[in-house]
């Protein structure tokens, strides 16, 4: 009985990979994937790029002024320009999990630092507010 369960379960495993990550590429595609992905990944790690995420279309961007490159992630389609060139690239789900994923721990690591820095305003802000009614009393 456990056999059946663990050969329905491998079965079941199979098609999920097979129906969300699909190897139906061209070598020319994959080729392109890879060189779009690594794009993404260093823009993503360049201390000069910027970052904005739209909520309701869930489109994510990359802006580097000093490189003077634009990078559009939208459900599995990479748009990369600047004044000379326009690329579109369509990523296998896999590969725009991955970007997008290490795109949304690099906004979540600069949120964090943000509100640090926004708390740690605040502290002294309190501690001086703290020490102007101490004078007064």
């Amino acid at each position: 009985m456990n056999y059946i369960k663990r050969f329905i379960k491998r079965l079941y495993a199979k098609y999920l990979k097979n129906v969300r990550y699909p190897t139906n590429q061209t070598p020319e595609n994959n080729h392109n994937e890879r060189i779009c992905k690594s794009i993404c990944y260093k823009m993503i790690n360049n201390p000069h790029s910027k970052f904005l995420i739209a909520p309701l279309s869930g489109k994510r961007y990359i802006k580097n002024e000093v490189l003077k490159v634009f990078i559009i992630l939208d459900d599995k389609k990479v748009t990369i320009t600047n004044h000379i060139y326009h690329y579109d690239v369509i990523l296998t789900q896999r590969g725009f999990d991955r970007v997008s994923h290490m795109y949304d721990n690099k906004t979540e690591e600069i949120r964090n630092e943000f509100e640090n820095e926004m708390m740690s305003q605040i502290v002294v802000s309190l501690s001086t507010i703290l020490h102007k009614i101490s004078e007064k009393i």
